[in-house]
């Protein structure tokens, strides 16, 4: 059964506020979206990896953040059995060598793809062995002392040059999730100070969307941003935010541009719901005025009948109906659902 440690922040919410939202938005649909596009990967040729799926972040990483937080707002008992494929897949990879990867991966994928397992493992898994591993592969020296490999595939949002930044975010934000006493040793408090460093020497030179994730990682892990440093960032994103309430992709730039993409629009559900979302973990109250209008659209924006907030790709124009066309479909439902339910 998965670890829920790092996610029950954003879960112990939905109970409280599920009947609230009961005539807004729909939780059910939600779910139903989220699980049958994980029957969809779980059977996706492509995703086939060692030992179950593999696990991206667009698509499964957001469906793990979200779907505990639907099911207690649903009253369902137990773990999806995609939940609980998607921990497995991770645990059956977690001592993976990069030996072992070498043999059928070529460098430096290899090395980006060890990185990812071992963040992706210990945010999923929480576990001694996860955690093990992630700090044996932290890097040690250099300018990315502090961090770990992440993929580059020159794909915006989330494996652009320079994304260990977003990885490390997701690392500290596993690590935040760890019990107090884990975080005091002496050991792990200097593997932290060297992620903590690593943030604060490349935290400028990152588009917004990656500072918020330093943002939401500071929630759990307050040492690695300074107060000043976060309102200055929240501030930032507020003040990007449309008259109705939303935000746009081309907001939470700059971003590599990439010519065969969809024209951008104006405003985007991915955007909104991952900004709501981060502002929530900040500390921003839903009282807030403009958290309030934020939450307001993406009641109004869920589709009514698909239960999905619509994204397309900032990378590429995608086949209609093939399983990428909704790669960043699947993070903003997940991002919105979970802004929703934390909504009090």
């Amino acid at each position: 059964m998965i670890n829920t440690t790092v996610i029950r922040t954003a879960a112990i919410a939905a109970l409280s506020v599920w009947p609230a939202l009961a005539g807004d938005w729909s939780p059910r649909l939600a779910a139903d979206y989220l699980d049958a596009r994980q029957k969809e990967w779980f059977e996706w040729a492509p995703a086939k990896s060692f030992g179950g799926p593999c696990v991206s972040c667009h698509t499964n990483v957001t469906y793990i953040l979200a779907r505990p937080a639907l099911r207690k707002a649903l009253g369902e008992k137990e773990p999806t059995s995609y939940e609980t494929g998607l921990a497995d897949a991770l645990r059956a990879r977690v001592d993976r060598t990069l030996p072992d990867l070498l043999k059928y991966r070529k460098e430096p994928f290899a090395s980006q793809e060890i990185g990812v397992e071992a963040i992706l493992s210990t945010l999923v898994l929480n576990s001694k062995p996860a955690l093990d591993r992630l700090w044996a592969l932290q890097i040690q020296d250099g300018k990315a002392k502090g961090a770990w490999g992440w993929y580059e595939f020159d794909a915006n949002p989330y494996e652009i040059p320079g994304s260990r930044f977003f990885g490390a975010s997701l690392a500290a934000i596993a690590v935040g999730s760890t019990p107090p006493d884990y975080r005091a040793r002496e050991d792990i408090k200097l593997r932290i100070a060297d992620l903590a460093a690593y943030f604060e020497r490349e935290r400028q030179t990152q588009p917004l969307h990656s500072r918020l994730m330093l943002v939401w990682a500071s929630a759990k892990l307050p040492e690695i941003l300074a107060d000043q440093e976060k309102q200055s960032i929240i501030d930032e994103v507020l003040k990007k935010q449309h008259e109705d309430g939303s935000w746009s992709n081309a907001d939470l730039g700059p971003w590599v541009p990439h010519p065969d993409a969809p024209p951008p629009s104006e405003v985007d559900a991915y955007a909104t719901a991952f900004v709501t979302f981060t502002l929530e973990q900040a500390g921003v109250p839903s009282s807030n005025a403009k958290l309030t209008k934020a939450l307001e659209w993406l009641r109004k924006h869920q589709d009514p009948k698909g239960g999905y907030w619509p994204a397309i790709s900032m990378n590429k124009r995608r086949e209609t109906g093939s399983m990428p066309a909704k790669f960043m479909q699947d993070a903003a439902t997940a991002f919105a659902a979970l802004a929703l339910l934390q909504a009090k």
